[in-house]
């Protein structure tokens, strides 16, 4: 079941994207952009809710920790947009300091992402029994590895010299 809604929310923010980007013309892009982010985090609070079975007080303590992880997996998240498009930039006439400044920025995202979970992990057991501790980090993995197998997918290979 929890797949499934993750494999909607994916379906729907690729089909947002698609939707929503040829209109952008006619607005203004920050505007747009701004829908998009807006309706997206709705959704993922709401797929979170729906499957983390939280009495009303645990979300009552839960949700402003959730909301601040969100804004800072968010920072995270751009960034990582930010080293895509620097990627795709420079994948026709990649040097090798190109290849080693986006490798360094690659684990330095990776390894940020996971110093944020640590950092935050304290903050969700202060609010949540460890079982739905372990089940919230288990459904931000699922999301995650979504959106990072769609990215694998979209990303060519970079072409090495022997090709």
């Amino acid at each position: 079941m929890m797949k499934r809604k993750i494999t909607l929310l994916l379906v729907m923010m690729l089909a947002m994207t698609v939707w929503i980007f040829p209109a952008a013309a006619e607005e203004k892009p920050t505007e747009t952009m701004q829908f998009v982010i807006e309706k997206l985090q709705a959704d993922k609070r709401l797929l979170v809710a729906e499957n983390m079975q939280m009495t009303e007080a645990e979300a009552k303590a839960f949700w402003p920790v959730y909301e601040q992880y969100q804004i800072e997996l968010f920072l995270l998240r751009a960034r990582t947009l930010r080293l895509i498009d620097s990627y795709a930039k420079a994948y026709a006439d990649m040097t090798e300091d190109k290849a080693r400044m986006l490798l360094d920025e690659m684990l330095a995202i990776e390894s940020i992402g996971m110093t944020l979970r640590q950092v935050y992990l304290p903050d969700f057991r202060k609010v949540l029994p460890d079982v739905k501790v372990v089940r919230f980090y288990q459904i931000e993995n699922k999301i995650n590895a979504a959106l990072m197998y769609q990215l694998a997918a979209d990303i060519p290979l970079i072409k090495t010299t022997n090709q």
